[in-house]
């Protein structure tokens, strides 16, 4: 039972007293922006980009078609 209690004492948090700069704190959080900016423009480049060459592809097997048509009925 001692050992629970000590155990479950040890959890609460204490009072820490520390004090962090403005250099410090201006440095993390730029950190995280950059972090968060990072796997944003990574998902859009998993998602963007294949979605613009499907397009593109897509367009042009139009414009070929069209063409083709066009061949055909002259």
């Amino acid at each position: 039972m001692g050992r629970l209690i000590f155990f479950l004492a040890w959890l609460i948090p204490s009072a820490a007293h520390a004090y962090i700069g403005p250099g410090a704190g201006i440095a993390a959080i730029g950190s995280l922006l950059a972090l968060v900016a990072a796997v944003v423009l990574a998902i859009i480049g998993f998602v963007w980009y294949p979605l613009k060459r499907l397009r593109r592809n897509r367009r042009k097997a139009r414009k070929t078609t069209e063409e083709k048509d066009e061949k055909v009925s002259s």
